[in-house]
């Protein structure tokens, strides 16, 4: 038997060393040409806009691509250099979402969340809605009711710093000023307080449905007491027509926009409640895509309650004009919600 000669085998290992070396060395200049310029067109496309290739440039980005797609798989297959197959990788990735990735600009994203997305998830929580606008109804009646057979209730729901004395025994002519004249202090106060109140009910409703949805239905009540409790002071004044047009203005897009922020919160608080087949987890992520979409939208519709209240209140006095403005717009948002999607599905 031979004995292997001293030194074979660290030889034998240069040699195979060198002999990857090599076939490495082949491997960049054979293809290294086109990896480099896919990477320049990439670039260019990715900073500014495919306008600025020409006809031909845009021809080869696919060819292009396949010819990285298949150096990465020679480079896996053969192990020839990690940071080789690591730029690969990155460059294949690069093309792809460019090639087939969906690329929307600003203005696309902004159409189809107005046109889709928002609109698609208040339908969803139609359910959620209807018990949420109930509640607010049920609020409004306790509200009145605590009221009228009690006074002092009137403070308890409505804080007495805001009502300054005008509450139940404030005379009928007072009250009436106070819907007609912008420069007296309770109502105006109060609006903007159950402005502020009601964009901070809207976020505690969605954000505190993840305790079961118990806060949000509290918040509901608690909102339509608040109306209720005001009204039945009017009311008893021979007033109730009068104030429902004064809150009619933004009332109908602020109320409805608070209904649906208790619907996402509600959504959110059932799922985690009863999940189903799913975790209480991925059941809490799937419902969060739907409310945060909602969410989205309510901001956008206090937004234009906020500017009903600041224009409409000081401007417009008639009550006729008010409940028109207030019930249009309750009858635009229902059309958008859930009009404007069979309307446009009969189109085609």
């Amino acid at each position: 038997m031979t004995a292997p000669v001293p030194g074979s085998a660290v030889r034998g290992d240069a040699v195979r060393g060198d002999a990857v070396r090599q076939s490495l060395a082949s491997f960049r200049r054979e293809r290294e040409a086109d990896w480099k310029a896919f990477e320049a067109l990439l670039a260019r496309v990715e900073k500014r806009a495919p306008r600025t290739l020409s006809e031909e440039e845009l021809l080869s980005l696919p060819l292009l691509y396949r010819s990285a797609l298949s150096s990465l798989s020679v480079a896996r297959a053969t192990s020839l250099d990690n940071a080789l197959v690591a730029y690969l990788e990155a460059l294949s990735l690069r093309g792809y979402f460019y090639l087939y990735g969906a690329r929307r600009g600003l203005r696309q994203r902004l159409a189809d969340f107005f046109l889709h997305d928002w609109p698609e998830a208040i339908r969803d929580l139609w359910r959620e809605t209807l018990v949420s606008v109930a509640l607010m109804v049920i609020g409004i009646g306790a509200g009145a009711w605590l009221v009228a057979s009690d006074k002092s209730w009137f403070d308890a729901i409505i804080p007495s710093s805001l009502a300054g004395g005008r509450g139940p025994d404030a005379s009928a002519e007072l009250l009436r000023s106070m819907l007609y004249d912008g420069d007296n202090g309770f109502l105006p106060g109060f609006a903007a307080y159950l402005f502020t109140h009601n964009v901070q009910v809207a976020i505690l409703a969605f954000a505190l449905g993840f305790a079961f949805a118990v806060p949000t239905v509290l918040l509901m009540l608690f909102n339509g007491c608040m109306i209720g409790a005001l009204f039945q002071v009017y009311w008893s004044k021979g007033l109730g027509m009068e104030l429902g047009g004064w809150l009619a203005i933004h009332g109908t897009t602020e109320l409805f926009a608070i209904a649906l922020a208790g619907a996402a919160g509600m959504r959110i608080g059932t799922s985690i409640a009863f999940p189903g087949e799913l975790t209480r987890m991925a059941a809490a992520a799937r419902a969060g895509r739907i409310a945060a979409n909602a969410m989205v939208g309510v901001s956008v519709m206090l937004l234009f309650a906020g500017l009903l209240e600041g224009i409409g209140r000081q401007t417009i006095t008639s009550d006729v004009t008010r409940y028109a403005i207030g019930g249009g717009m309750l009858a635009l948002w229902i059309g958008y919600f859930y009009l404007f999607r069979m309307v446009r599905h009969g189109d085609r």
